[in-house]
């Protein structure tokens, strides 16, 4: 049973307190609350349509919610991208390095933090137009994004 709700709930600290039973009550309980979202934005049913093109040129297009992250669009879409999003968002790991186009590079809402352009600085052919997928939050202004995802990916925790 552990196995499902944590791979159902993807954020380590929501997993620590689900497998310590932190939260109170039952774990039958918690079936109610599925799927969870990381953000508060992604309750939302607007969606917006990204696509990742991979290094072998092949594009994943898909819907994905707004205010969702970039991470959550790979991982609730089941996307099959190789070692994407290691760290589940915890700034730990550069895995879900991206490289954006200018315009879209542009349309982004916030400037990459302190922590993420130390991750950054990690990553696999870093670029200006570089960021971490786990801290880009879809905006209906994204619509359309493209992503494209690196040929290799360095996961900075090894």
């Amino acid at each position: 049973m552990f196995r499902r709700l944590t791979k159902t709930f993807s954020r380590p600290k929501l997993c620590y307190l689900i497998k310590n039973n932190n939260l109170g009550g039952s774990f039958s309980n918690y079936r109610s609350i599925v799927p969870l979202s990381t953000t508060n934005l992604a309750l939302k049913d607007e969606k917006v349509t990204v696509t990742f093109v991979l290094n072998d040129g092949k594009s994943l297009e898909t819907q994905a919610k707004i205010g969702d992250t970039l991470l959550d669009v790979v991982v609730n879409n089941d996307l099959n991208i190789e070692g994407y999003g290691a760290c589940e968002g915890t700034l730990t790991c550069s895995t879900c390095h991206v490289i954006l186009k200018q315009e879209d590079y542009d349309r982004l809402p916030e400037e990459p933090s302190d922590e993420e352009r130390d991750m950054l600085d990690l990553a696999y052919g870093l670029t200006d137009t570089s960021r971490l997928g786990c801290q880009i939050t879809l905006t209906k202004d994204l619509d359309g994004l493209v992503i494209q995802v690196p040929e290799t990916i360095n996961d900075a925790r090894s």
